[in-house]
Formats: structure tokens, sequence, C-alpha cells
């Protein structure tokens, strides 16, 4: 007996009890708060994966960054 075998009543059963449990003006409240929590986690998992995009960048090509780090040695040089 899964999840889909709910029917309409017996949600409606659900839902009394939760308003019965909380209280009508409580309902609204938690939903904002679970929606910013979900918000939240999406914008730190999002973040992540750029930090990781950006890590695996610059250690996938470190001959570019000696090159770099060389011509602006050379750079420094000619400027003194």
């Amino acid at each position: 007996m899964g999840l889909s075998s709910i029917g309409p009543g017996q949600w409606l059963i659900i839902l009394l009890i939760i308003v019965l449990l909380f209280g009508a003006k409580k309902i609204p409240e938690l939903a904002k708060g679970i929606g910013k929590g979900i918000k939240t986690f999406k914008s730190e998992m999002n973040s992540d994966e750029s930090e990781i995009k950006a890590t695996t960048k610059l250690e996938e090509k470190p001959e570019n960054q000696a090159s770099n780090f060389q011509s602006e040695i050379k750079a420094d040089e000619k400027k003194v």
C-alpha cells in the first residue's frame, strides 16, 4: 500500500489533524520557513558546485599557471 493509494477523504482527514495540531495561523508560517530552508539549501548547493568547478579548472591547467607566473617574473625583471 503506497502513498498513491490514499484517497481524497483520507487527505482531508490528514489536513484536519494538521490544522488541529498546529492551528490555522501557524501553517503558513511553517510553509514559509520550509520554503526559505529549501531556497537556502539550493543556493548553498549551487555555490558548492561553482567552487568545485573553479577548483577543478585550476587543477586541470597547472602548465598555464607556471607559464603565467614565468611571464609575470619576466615583466617584473623588465621593469627593474
